[in-house]
């Protein structure tokens, strides 16, 4: 996807049914364990979802609603390291998009670990891991809430591929994804994670030190397979519970009631935003 995080260049050089339901339960409360006010129940969507770049018009998305193929959409709220422009995303749209019928999913492209091999905008340090990542969660919070996305909606931290191998940068990134799950956690929204099966997904998933990880998890695996279970490549029991998207395919260029768009595809178990 062009410029779909950082920018293709540096994306590639760091590397069906439908349903929305509202639950709460011993999964979900694993999310939401860390003091704070009551929590909304989560919102839950389960069916395909497509994510591209820029956020599309009104008129396509009017137009690729009526398709009925998918019934979710991810749209980047924010973060220095965000790759396109977004002049459609408002908060008059994300209201129109969701009246539709459309599930919204937040995703904040925020600092990028020391180690990562691309061009970015902000990375974070061991040093400073914990503080940037509280304050990039801090502007996550407010970039939601701006686009009226109310407390208990998930917001996805999106990060690219790095060495994991390379200890010291992935305790770094640890550090910098516990920080902002927490400070999210402390003003009622739901943390989830965007990443490679190879990489960052994997050192979430795999840290033996569950602690403040984010509560859900969106895995980049481009094997075609439409699916949150069959290809799941960890824990069986992590990530139950609808709290697992798994991106199969990217840069699907794609035509709907006559409007084109470049998207990833997705199939999703998750938490959506609670629009208001």
């Amino acid at each position: 996807m062009p410029k779909h995080r950082l920018s293709r260049k540096g994306r590639y050089i760091a590397l069906a049914t439908t349903g929305v339901t509202v639950v709460a339960g011993a999964g979900i409360a694993a999310q939401t364990s860390m003091a704070a006010p009551a929590w909304p129940a989560q919102k839950t969507y389960t069916g395909r979802a497509f994510d591209a770049c820029t956020a599309p018009s009104l008129a396509a998305m009017t137009a690729w609603k009526k398709d009925t193929y998918y019934g979710g959409v991810a749209v980047y709220i924010g973060g220095k390291n965000r790759g396109c422009a977004q002049p459609n995303l408002t908060k008059p749209w994300v209201k129109s998009v969701d009246k539709l019928g459309w599930r919204v999913i937040p995703l904040y492209v925020g600092a990028q670990p020391p180690c990562q091999k691309s061009l970015n905008k902000e990375r974070f340090t061991a040093a400073n891991a914990a503080s940037v990542g509280a304050a990039n969660a801090n502007d996550a919070i407010a970039k939601a809430t701006a686009l009226g996305m109310k407390p208990g909606s998930p917001i996805y931290l999106n990060m690219e591929s790095y060495d994991i191998a390379d200890k010291a940068c992935n305790d770094a990134t640890l550090t910098y994804v516990r920080s902002f799950t927490r400070t999210l956690r402390a003003k009622t929204y739901r943390a989830g994670l965007y990443g490679f099966s190879t990489s960052s997904a994997k050192a979430i998933a795999t840290a033996k030190d569950r602690t403040d990880l984010p509560g859900n998890l969106w895995y980049a695996l481009w094997n075609g397979q439409e699916t949150t279970t069959k290809d799941w490549p960890w824990d069986p029991k992590l990530y139950t519970n609808h709290s697992r998207g798994h991106q199969y395919k990217a840069n699907s260029k794609e035509t709907r009631g006559g409007h084109t768009i470049n998207v990833d595809r997705n199939a999703w178990d998750a938490p959506v935003a609670i629009v208001g």
